[in-house]
């Protein structure tokens, strides 16, 4: 049984705050790179219970596979982002139908016998989540920030006005998850994105790619004055068809941003084609395992 998705569009979509990618880019993210983190979201949903309950505001929502999979379990979703190509997939993901992604204001498709679930997307964060939030609706009781930090110069700092503001969104006691990388040892992929840093650090240092550090995700739901409440690990390998499937994959994630702002993209296309050598199989397959970390925290 399909749910019904309505989209809501109750003020206009305002400009693009600050990061718009490519859409080639943004649809790698979303055809190779974005299913790489499913075993996060699973694990996050199953232990919160996400279902028919949960009013969830999902930041840095992507493409939408995450919220997809809250609102089959019966959520109702709310995503927000700053990357137009990424919401603009994420509708046709969540609104299949063209005629009703067209519709400027409330639309949907129905199936026979399916439940009524509702989902909002928006560019833009927290601050277009709240102008377009009825007065009159629940507030939301979940709050999700899965896109992992611990590798993005500044990603964690960036993280703690986003999660203060989601916050006030959310009713008292309600949670918010967020998730980062796991330490590199436990991350084959880390040795690839240190290809990142290599070609950063010397023309743009404080863009340039780090390890995760430890009790980070601790550090940054302190700062947002949020409590923290227990946490976990998840194995999420990344694994390619080929070469070319997992540099596009790797690229669409942003890691690689600064170091081809720091040189060109061919560059960096060859730096991380060699340094996926030790993880190519002999039939031409990448695999790399990886284990992230997920914190969940509760709104005083």
């Amino acid at each position: 049984m399909t749910p019904m998705l309505v989209q809501h569009h109750p003020h206009p979509a305002p400009a693009a705050p600050a990061v718009s990618r490519a859409p080639g880019r943004a649809r790698d993210w979303a055809e190779i790179q974005e299913r790489m983190l499913v075993p996060l979201y699973e694990a996050v949903y199953e232990r919160l219970e996400v279902g028919t309950g949960t009013r969830l505001l999902g930041l840095g929502c992507g493409s939408g596979l995450a919220l997809l999979m809250a609102a089959a379990r019966g959520a109702r979703v709310t995503g927000v982002d700053t990357d137009h190509a990424r919401v603009d997939l994420a509708r046709q993901r969540l609104l299949p139908d063209p005629a009703v992604t067209a519709h400027p204001a409330v639309s949907g498709t129905r199936h026979r016998d399916a439940p009524r679930l509702e989902t909002t997307l928006l560019y833009g964060g927290p601050d277009e989540a709240a102008q377009a939030t009825d007065p009159g609706r629940p507030a939301y009781n979940l709050v999700t920030a899965l896109q992992p930090i611990g590798c993005t110069a500044g990603d964690a700092d960036a993280l703690v006005p986003t999660l203060s503001a989601a916050a006030r969104l959310a009713e008292r006691g309600g949670t918010v998850v967020l998730a980062g990388w796991g330490p590199p040892e436990r991350c084959a992929t880390s040795g690839v994105l240190q290809v990142a840093a290599r070609l950063t650090e010397r023309l743009r240092p404080g863009d340039a790619w780090r390890p995760a550090l430890r009790d980070e995700l601790e550090d940054v739901a302190a700062r947002a004055g949020l409590r923290p409440d227990g946490s976990g690990r998840v194995s999420c390998p990344f694994g390619y068809a080929d070469t070319d499937s997992a540099v596009r994959g790797l690229l669409s994630t942003g890691h690689f941003d600064a170091a081809v702002r720091a040189c060109d993209l061919a560059t960096v296309e060859k730096e991380i084609t060699e340094a996926l050598h030790p993880h190519t199989r002999p039939d031409g397959t990448v695999w790399m395992p990886n284990v992230f970390r997920y914190l969940v925290a509760r709104i005083p």
